[in-house]
């Protein structure tokens, strides 16, 4: 099984960026992490960053038939992008939501996600352990829906 790791505007600046809010590991970092992760748990992964939100709608909308899920931080465009929204209720492919960030105890407008109601499910607030876990739940996932159809 595949799962493809789609990370959003300004991700590419962790390590650096606020890191008393977001850490100090650099996506390159947790991507790592999280490779050695999905190999330990049976599943290959790719990942990509993109400050363009036309760019992560294409790669959702070229997932199917590549990738069996998808875990998605969507970084600032959580709150804004009906499109990224769209592009995940298009796809027959599961997707988690995954923030560094509790965005639930942050600003009021953080704490409404947009794209949330087309994923399976969010996780939020355990800083890089947050990609781990969604990986985590989506290999349970997809072992459960595969088990079904065999």
């Amino acid at each position: 099984m595949k799962v493809l790791v789609l990370n959003g505007p300004n991700l590419g600046l962790l390590g650096t960026r606020e890191p008393g809010l977001y850490g100090r590991d650099t996506l390159p970092d947790i991507m790592e992490g999280l490779r050695k992760r999905a190999a330990e748990l049976g599943l290959s992964l790719d990942w990509m960053q993109s400050d363009d939100e036309g760019e992560l709608v294409r790669r959702i909308g070229a997932a199917c038939g590549q990738y069996d899920g998808l875990i998605l931080n969507p970084a600032a465009y959580t709150h804004t992008s009906v499109a990224l929204r769209d592009a995940l209720q298009a796809v027959p492919i599961p997707c988690v939501e995954v923030h560094l960030s509790n965005v639930h105890a942050r600003e009021d407008f953080r704490q409404r996600s947009l794209t949330a109601g087309a994923c399976v499910g969010q996780i939020c607030g355990f800083g890089a352990v947050s990609y781990r876990l969604a990986l985590e739940a989506l290999a349970e996932r997809l072992r459960r829906v595969a088990d079904v159809g065999t």
